[in-house]
C-alpha cells in the first residue's frame, strides 16, 4: 500500500546520523536498499575537518545521494568554513548537531547544550547559510535536563528560524546533560511526540521532522499524518531489510529491485573495490551488514562468519563463501525437513 503525500518533501524519510555507525560504508550499504531515503553522515566536528584530513572525513560515493553532512561545533566562522567544504564535496544538506548529550560533545561546547543558547545557534546558522547554497538544517532535542515546557523548544526553533533555517529535526526526548550516558539518553527520557506535533502546528512554513523511538512502518505512517518527515536510526541499522519497502510505500518510487543475496553480492564487490582503492579491511565494511539476513534460517551462523576477526587475513570472497555455506545449508536442510545445520568453516575450529 502506498502512503504518499502530495506535499512530500526531501526530508520525508531519513536515516539518522549515528556516531561510529553511519560512515560511508554503512551509507553505501543502505543505498542498495533504498534509493530515495535521505542519508546522514555521522557527526564530524569542525576541529576534525579544519585540522585533519578533509578527504578522510568527507569522501563519499556518488551513489549515496541524497546525502547530508552533520557538523558539530559552536563557532560561527568555523562552521561556515566547514559547511563550505561540505558543499564543495557535493553534500546536499549541511546539518548542525544541537542534540547530542555526550560529555565529550559538551566539553567542546556543542551538541544539546547549544539549545540553551539559541542566539548563538542562530549566529551559527546565519554564517552557514551565508556560506553555502544548499539547505542548512538543525537536529535538536525538545528540551534539556528538567526543562519540559513547550515554550523552551518553541522559542529555540523560532529564534533559529529567523536566522534562515527552514528544516528542524526534533528528537522527541529531553537531553539530560548530566546523570545519563548517551545510551540512557536515548531510552530513559520519555518520548513526547505531541511536542513535535505542536511545532508543526505553530510553524507550518517550516519542515519539521520527527525522530526518536520509531521502529515500524505503521509508526512511520502515523507520524507522517502530523509532521513533514520521520527519521529512524537504530531500527533500520539492526534490521536493514525494513528499508527495502520504504521507496514504494512512502517515497513514490519503485520497490527495491535486489534480493538480500544480491545486496550481499554487491557489498562483496564493494569490499573488493575499497580494498584495492584505499586498503580498507573488509571487517570495517562487513560490520554494517550483519542484520541483512535478519530472521532467515542460518543467519546467526552467517553473522558469526562475517564478524569473526580471526578470519580478517582472508580475502573477502573467501569469507563470503564460508558465510554463504551456512545460508545454503540451512535452505537445503529446510527443504529436507531437517534440523539446523552444524557450523562449518575454520572459525569454529
Amino acid at each position: 500500500m502506498q502512503e504518499i503525500s502530495d506535499a512530500a518533501t526531501p526530508w520525508r524519510l531519513s536515516v539518522a546520523p549515528m556516531l561510529d555507525w553511519t560512515d560511508k560504508h554503512c551509507r553505501f550499504f543502505h543505498r542498495l536498499l533504498t534509493q530515495r531515503t535521505r542519508l546522514y553522515t555521522e557527526m564530524v566536528t569542525t576541529g576534525a575537518l579544519l585540522h585533519g584530513s578533509e578527504r578522510r572525513h568527507l569522501r563519499h560515493d556518488e551513489a549515496e545521494h541524497p546525502l547530508a553532512l552533520q557538523l558539530g561545533g559552536s563557532e560561527p566562522s568555523e562552521l561556515a568554513r566547514c559547511a563550505a567544504m561540505g558543499a564543495r564535496w557535493g553534500y546536499d544538506e549541511i546539518n548542525l548537531n544541537c542534540g547530542c548529550p555526550s560529555e565529550r560533545v559538551q566539553r567542546g561546547a556543542f551538541g544539546a547544550c547549544l539549545m540553551d543558547e539559541p542566539a548563538l545557534v542562530a549566529d551559527c546558522v546565519k554564517a552557514m547559510t551565508d556560506a553555502v547554497d544548499v539547505p542548512v538544517s538543525v537536529k535538536h532535542r525538545i528540551g534539556i535536563d528538567g526543562e519540559e515546557s513547550y515554550g523552551f523548544v518553541r522559542d529555540f526553533v523560532g529564534a533559529v528560524a529567523e536566522a534562515g533555517c527552514r528544516v528542524f529535526i526534533a528528537h522527541a526526548r529531553n537531553a539530560w546533560l548530566s546523570g545519563l550516558n548517551p545510551k540512557e539518553n536515548r531510552e530513559i527520557p520519555p518520548l513526547r511526540y505531541d511536542i513535535v506535533y505542536r511545532l508543526k502546528q505553530d510553524f507550518p512554513h517550516l519542515t519539521i521532522v520527527l525522530n526518536g523511538g520509531v521502529t515500524t512502518p505503521e509508526q512511520i505512517a502515523e507520524h507522517l499524518l502530523r509532521v513533514d518527515g520521520v527519521m529512524l536510526g537504530r531500527a533500520p541499522y539492526h534490521d536493514p531489510w525494513m528499508m527495502a519497502e520504504w521507496d514504494a510505500r512512502f517515497l513514490g518510487g519503485p520497490p527495491c529491485a535486489r534480493t538480500p543475496d544480491e545486496v550481499e553480492a554487491a557489498m562483496l564487490a564493494y569490499m573488493q573495490r575499497e580494498a584495492a582503492q584505499d586498503g580498507t579491511p573488509w571487517p570495517a565494511i562487513a560490520r554494517h551488514t550483519l542484520g541483512l539476513h535478519h530472521g532467515r534460517r542460518g543467519a546467526r551462523l552467517w553473522r558469526q562468519v562475517w564478524s569473526d576477526h580471526t578470519l580478517k587475513a582472508l580475502p573477502p570472497e573467501q569469507v563470503w563463501a564460508l558465510a554463504r555455506a551456512h545460508l545454503q545449508a540451512s535452505a537445503l536442510d529446510t527443504d529436507a525437513g531437517g534440523s539446523q545445520p552444524q557450523p562449518v568453516g575454520p572459525h569454529h575450529a
